[in-house]
C-alpha cells in the first residue's frame, strides 16, 4: 500500500552509460504529487539522459525508476508509459500536416471506434476546452504559433492519462507576455494535482514557477533544494562547480568615429511583419534587436540574412547593394547568419561537425574547389579549440553534441567566411550558463576584429553586450536605448509602456 508521503515520481539511484561515456552516475530525484520540479545543469549534465529514462525511451543500467511507489513499466509497453508520463519537448512533435484534433487523438482513434470525424472534432474540443487552450480543432497544426502548439502537447498528454509531465526549454522561443501565460496555466496545473519538471536554462524562471529545484553536474546529482532556500549565485555555483561572475559584462571601448558602415537598411519593410526600417551597423558595432514576438524583430533579422524578402528597402553591406530573398547572395555580400531555429535552419544533422561547420567555404578546401578531408579537419579542429566546441572530433555526427555545443557550430559556420556582418538570432536560446557565455565571448571577438553585429534577442544577458539596442512594437521600432540602459528600460518599451 503506497505511503501518503510516496512521491510521484523517483529515481532512486539511477546509472546509464552509452559505450564508454557514462551519461548519469548514481543519480536520485524524487517529485512530490502536484509539484513543479527544476532539473537544471549544464548542457551535457545528464539531464536529457535522465528525461530519456523518466519517459521509458531507455532503461536505466542501474537503480530504477518508480511512479507513486509502483515500479515502471517495461519500457517495451509505450501504452503503459503514456498513461504515467509525457514530455513535451523543445523541438514540437505536433504533425504541422495534420489537424488539432488528428494531433490530439493520433494513434488513439481506435478508442472512438471507426473515425467519425464530426465526433472527433467534437471530443477534441472538449479536452481543448478542458485545459484552457483556445483553438479550434479543425486548424491544421502547422498554423498555430509556438505557443499554442506547446499547449495542444500538454492537453494531449493529459488527455492519455498522464498524470507527469515533462516541460523541456518550454519558453526557449515564447515571448514575455506568452512565457506568463503559459506559467498561468501551469500554475493552474499543479493546482489541479499535476505533477511536473521544468527544464530550462533561464533560472529566473526557476525562482518564478518552481517548488523545488535538482542541480546535476557531470553525470551526477549535485544537490536538491527548496527554490525559496536558494539564491541564484548559489545556483548557478551548483551547476558550473566554479565561483559565479558569469553575468558581468566588461563594457566595451566606444566605436572609432571614422568606422564605416558594415550593414545599412535603407527603408527596409516587409508587408505584414515590419514596417520600412532604416539602420546603420557600424564595422566593429554591436546592435541589438528586441521585442515581443509579434513586434517583426525575427523577420527584419532574416530579411537581412536572406531568407526573407523584402517588400520595400534595400540591404546594404560593406558597400555591396544584396540581392533581396537570397542566401547566397546574403554570403557573397559577406553576411554571416546564425537562424533561429538551429535544429531546422542551421545544421543538417546526418552531416559531421566538420562537414556542417566549413559548409560555406568547402570550395577553399582543396585544389580546384575539390575537399581535402584532412584540411577539412585541420579548419575544423581549429573552430573546436577557439570555440571550444566539446565533441569527440571533427568527424563526429553534428547530432551527437548538446544543444550548446551545437550552436557553437552553427556560429563557427556562419564565422567561417570572415564576414562583414553577423546577424544572430537568439544566439542563447535553450543554451546554458558557460556555453552562453562562450558564445558571446565569440560574437564580441568577432566585433572586435571589425565585423558589425546585429543581434536580435529576447535576453536581456544577450543585449548587454550590445553598444545600443533598438526596439520594436507592433513592426516599428519604437525606442533606441544607449548603453547604461536599465532592465526596466527595456521591458518597459517591449511592453509598449510609455517612458
Amino acid at each position: 500500500m503506497m505511503s501518503a508521503a510516496e512521491p510521484a515520481v523517483a529515481a532512486l539511484g539511477v546509472s546509464k552509460r552509452f559505450g564508454a561515456t557514462t551519461a548519469l552516475s548514481e543519480v536520485t530525484m524524487r517529485i512530490a504529487p502536484g509539484e513543479t520540479h527544476a532539473l537544471v545543469g549544464r548542457n551535457g549534465a545528464g539531464k536529457s539522459t535522465l528525461v530519456s529514462l523518466l519517459t521509458g525511451l531507455h532503461r536505466p543500467d542501474g537503480g530504477e525508476i518508480r511512479f507513486f511507489g509502483e515500479p515502471a513499466p517495461p519500457t517495451s509497453d509505450r501504452a503503459a508509459w503514456r498513461q504515467r508520463v509525457a514530455c513535451v519537448f523543445q523541438r514540437s512533435t505536433i504533425i504541422p500536416a495534420l489537424t488539432v484534433a488528428e494531433n490530439l487523438f493520433l494513434n488513439r482513434q481506435a478508442v472512438l471506434g471507426p473515425i467519425r470525424w464530426p465526433a472527433l472534432r467534437r471530443r477534441a474540443g472538449e479536452v481543448l476546452e478542458e485545459y484552457g487552450v483556445g483553438v479550434d480543432p479543425a486548424t491544421l497544426a502547422g498554423d498555430l504559433d509556438v505557443e499554442q502548439r506547446q499547449l495542444v502537447e500538454i492537453a494531449r498528454a493529459l488527455s492519455q492519462g498522464a498524470r507527469f509531465i515533462i516541460l523541456d526549454e518550454p519558453t526557449a522561443r515564447l515571448d514575455g507576455t506568452a512565457i506568463e501565460r503559459l506559467f498561468t496555466r501551469l500554475r493552474a496545473l499543479a493546482g489541479s494535482g499535476v505533477t511536473m519538471v521544468f527544464i530550462s536554462h533561464h533560472l529566473q524562471e526557476v525562482y518564478d514557477v518552481c517548488d523545488t529545484v535538482t542541480v546535476l553536474r557531470d553525470a551526477r546529482h549535485v544537490l536538491t533544494r527548496p527554490v525559496a532556500g536558494i539564491g541564484h549565485d548559489e545556483l548557478v555555483a551548483a551547476m558550473t562547480g566554479e565561483a559565479v561572475g558569469l553575468t558581468s559584462v566588461a563594457p566595451r571601448p566606444p566605436r572609432p568615429a571614422s568606422a564605416g558602415a558594415a550593414l545599412r537598411l535603407d527603408g527596409l519593410g516587409l508587408d505584414g511583419a515590419y514596417d520600412p526600417v532604416s539602420l546603420e551597423v557600424r564595422a566593429g558595432e554591436i546592435v541589438g534587436v528586441t521585442g515581443s514576438g509579434s513586434s517583426g524583430k525575427v523577420s527584419l533579422a532574416e530579411t537581412v540574412g536572406g531568407l526573407r524578402r523584402a517588400s520595400v528597402g534595400t540591404v546594404t553591406a560593406g558597400g555591396t547593394r544584396v540581392a533581396a530573398g537570397s542566401v547566397p547572395a546574403a554570403l557573397k555580400a559577406g553576411i554571416g547568419l546564425v537562424p533561429q531555429d538551429r535544429h531546422r535552419e542551421g545544421l543538417v544533422p546526418l552531416l559531421s561537425v566538420a562537414e556542417n561547420a566549413t559548409m560555406p567555404i568547402a570550395d577553399r578546401l582543396g585544389p580546384a574547389g575539390a575537399i581535402a578531408p584532412g584540411r577539412r579537419r585541420a579548419v575544423t579542429q581549429s573552430y573546436i579549440d577557439r570555440y571550444d566546441i566539446r565533441t569527440e572530433g571533427p568527424d563526429a555526427p553534428v547530432n551527437s553534441l548538446s544543444g550548446g555545443n551545437a550552436q557553437k557550430v552553427v556560429l563557427a559556420r556562419a564565422l567561417s567566411t570572415d564576414p562583414k556582418v553577423l546577424v544572430l538570432i537568439n544566439p542563447t536560446a535553450g543554451v546554458d550558463v558557460r556555453s552562453k557565455e562562450s558564445l558571446l565571448g565569440a560574437v564580441r571577438a568577432a566585433a572586435d576584429a571589425g565585423t558589425g553585429v546585429l543581434m536580435v534577442s529576447d535576453e536581456l544577458d544577450d543585449l548587454r553586450h550590445c553598444d545600443r539596442v533598438l526596439v520594436m512594437f507592433h513592426g516599428r521600432v519604437t525606442a533606441e536605448l544607449q548603453a547604461g540602459w536599465s532592465d526596466t528600460d527595456v521591458v518597459a518599451a517591449v511592453e509598449g509602456v510609455p517612458a
